[in-house]
């Protein structure tokens, strides 16, 4: 068989189960790496090594045992998911191929298989929305260091971001079908968060974030800064289902310290709860799977959040899933970029 094209999908990764030692190789791995902690070598081996992990492993362990289902790590269950379907739909001339940047199915792994199926094309789709350093970076530089070590390099095509893409944004909007927006005092649309250096780093030259209009507009300078793609993603989002301005709030949660993007999320529920808010609508729109931000982090932990401080429903709408538009969606970004 002579598999043309492969289609290789990289997530962020998960633990191989909910243990303790298993949560913390998952976040040795995971914290070692410079673009997510972006800090001198040596300050960051003895911060991860000797701080972080020992003490976050056993914290971390218990909370994944709430996200952890029979069938395992629900971002691992539906990339396998994502990918079958895939497959189906794209036929015998394409190969999809599925790993973690962090953990497995291990993208060393993967992409030393893929080299034996003499590709000529690889398209590489990070499933990160929008573009980040830490996610989408870390992902594309761990696939081509491998990939460059092959002795033929087939053609290749990176997919960087695809927050625009009307397939994401309306199979968001399908998802939250489900539920009446009218019944609901606020919406949030709540992002992964990073620290502000990090998006400063778009610039270069000393230049910052805070002086792009990142909040209110998509520039040549700004198009692969985070936050101006998270506020451009509300923007397409909110149009799409008619929620004003004054009924919605972009936030950024899983902050690590003082210094990460603002508003933060459960200060934005907090808020709200003190405003009078009951019942919240919350969309994770960086996330193209639930995980463990959105299903435990959103689900439980702002949940009680909110109704410590009067509130009563934390509504989460679903990610995208394994979700049929989806799948088609990936299907054309695949057939789109054949073609280039």
């Amino acid at each position: 068989m002579n598999l043309k094209t492969a289609v290789l999908l990289i997530n962020l990764g998960t633990p191989d189960s909910p243990s303790v030692k298993d949560v913390r190789r998952y976040l040795f791995e995971f914290l070692n790496d410079p673009r997510v902690i972006d800090i001198s070598p040596i300050a960051r081996f003895f911060l991860v090594n000797f701080i972080i992990v020992p003490f976050r492993a056993p914290k971390s362990a218990k909370i994944y045992k709430k996200l952890w289902t029979k069938q395992g790590s629900p971002i691992l269950i539906y990339g396998e998911s994502v990918q079958k379907k895939l497959q189906e739909e794209l036929g015998v001339n394409y190969g999809v191929e599925l790993a973690m940047r962090y953990q497995n199915p291990n993208l060393d792994d993967v992409v030393r298989a893929m080299e034996k199926k003499n590709y000529n094309k690889i398209i590489i789709i990070p499933m990160f929305p929008q573009y980040a350093s830490a996610s989408t970076g870390s992902a594309i530089e761990k696939a081509m260091k491998l990939i460059s070590k092959w002795w033929v390099i087939p053609e290749l095509k990176i997919i960087s971001q695809f927050y625009d893409n009307e397939g994401y944004l309306n199979t968001i909007v399908e998802q939250a079908k489900k539920y009446n927006l009218n019944n609901y005092d606020h919406v949030l649309f709540s992002y992964h968060g990073l620290p502000v250096r990090q998006v400063d780093k778009v610039y270069g030259d000393g230049r910052l974030c805070e002086e792009h209009n990142c909040e209110t507009e998509i520039t040549t300078e700004n198009k692969y800064c985070y936050k101006a793609a998270c506020y451009a993603t509300t923007r397409l989002l909110a149009a799409k289902l008619y929620i004003s301005k004054e009924k919605h709030t972009v936030c950024f949660q899983s902050r690590l310290d003082k210094d990460w993007l603002e508003p933060f999320t459960d200060k934005v529920i907090i808020d709200q709860a003190k405003k009078g808010a009951k019942r919240l609508l919350v969309f994770s729109p960086a996330f193209v799977a639930d995980c463990l931000e959105t299903t435990v982090e959103i689900g439980i932990e702002y949940q009680d959040l909110f109704v410590q401080y009067g509130g009563e429903k934390i509504q989460l709408v679903e990610s995208l899933n394994d979700h049929p538009m989806w799948i088609e969606t990936l299907k054309k970004i695949v057939i789109e970029n054949e073609s280039d």
